[in-house]
């Protein structure tokens, strides 16, 4: 990697060790993936679209790469997806050990497993968020447990898993999966009570694991396995930042970003993805919630000023 290259086009000075709070840490891997191959290329996508966007979060008032974020050299470990994983885990305990909020962007969604096991033994009572279009339930696949249609197994015995947005999965996944703590696709669209729901059945701590084809292919067509029926940008971007106001996100992953030269609008998608969630991470809740209190705190200065009644939004 150019050692000049910054995440975002930040100052170099944001981007050392020593001074990031943040590490993005990429893993350009591509193993084990069975339709279309190219999420090792993603983290190079995300990057370059990172380098074209602004930097000022209107939502949060915040600019968060303030904050800094340093970029460890890759991780390009491909000998056998068992030894990918181990040096993911290794690396990712490492910079978790270091007070650093650390950040995963892979790569497919095999490199998950290494990076929840890191979380898992770092965190206690930890409760996975899994955002998918796929279960990643299956015990073994090809040969190996450690292939991204197993991504979360392993979380489902060790952690407190939460999945949502799914919608595809193999039978023999049914035993792993309990139901109680899934929200599939087809069913979140008649129920706006979701997401308090998930949220009640989440712990304190909390790691986000987000595979992109949680979204719905007609904004995020750049994925290896796209399924119809997905999320959308805006509904999911509440969510995130529900969870992040009332749990304490210790760290998340990025995966399955399988870009599309000739459409970089998911590359950006993801870039500010990844930096809405910095965004929710660091700045304090509920900021458009103190945008209504003061706009409501305005209507009743003006009303008292005219000697007239306030006016209740349940008014309108």
């Amino acid at each position: 990697m150019n050692k000049s290259r910054t995440y975002a086009g930040i100052p170099e000075h944001l981007a050392t060790l020593e001074r990031a709070e943040v590490v993005l840490l990429s893993v350009p891997y591509d193993g084990t993936s069975t339709w279309q191959k190219g999420a090792d290329k993603g983290f190079d996508a995300f990057l370059e679209a990172s380098e074209n966007m602004e930097l000022y979060d209107i939502e949060t008032n915040s600019e968060v790469y303030e904050k800094g974020v340093f970029m460890p050299e890759p991780i390009t470990e491909n000998a056998s997806p068992e030894k990918m994983v181990e040096q993911v885990h290794k690396t990712v305990k490492q910079y978790i050990s270091k007070n650093k909020f650390v950040t995963i962007f892979g790569g497919e969604h095999s490199i998950s497993i290494g990076t929840i096991r890191a979380f898992s033994d770092s965190f206690k009572n930890l409760t996975v968020l899994h955002l998918d279009a796929h279960a990643d339930l299956r015990e073994e696949y090809e040969g190996t447990s450690c292939n991204h249609a197993c991504a979360v197994y392993e979380a489902s015995k060790t952690t407190n898993l939460v999945q949502v947005g799914i919608r595809s999965m193999d039978i023999s996944e049914c035993d792993a999966m309990d139901t109680d703590r899934v929200f599939f696709a087809e069913q979140m669209i008649y129920d706006d009570s979701w997401v308090d729901r998930a949220i009640d059945l989440m712990t304190d701590n909390v790691f986000i694991t987000l595979d992109v084809d949680v979204f719905d292919p007609s904004i995020m067509p750049s994925t290896g396995t796209p399924e119809p029926g997905g999320l959308l940008w805006n509904e999911t971007i509440e969510f995130l930042k529900k969870v992040f106001n009332e749990k304490n996100v210790v760290g998340f992953d990025i995966v399955e970003l399988c870009p599309n030269p000739l459409n970089k609008a998911p590359d950006f998608m993801v870039a500010k993805l990844y930096y809405k969630m910095l965004s929710y991470k660091f700045s304090k809740p509920d900021f458009d919630e103190y945008l209504v209190h003061d706009v409501a705190h305005e209507d009743t200065k003006r009303a008292e000023n005219k000697s007239e009644p306030i006016k209740s939004f349940d008014d309108e």
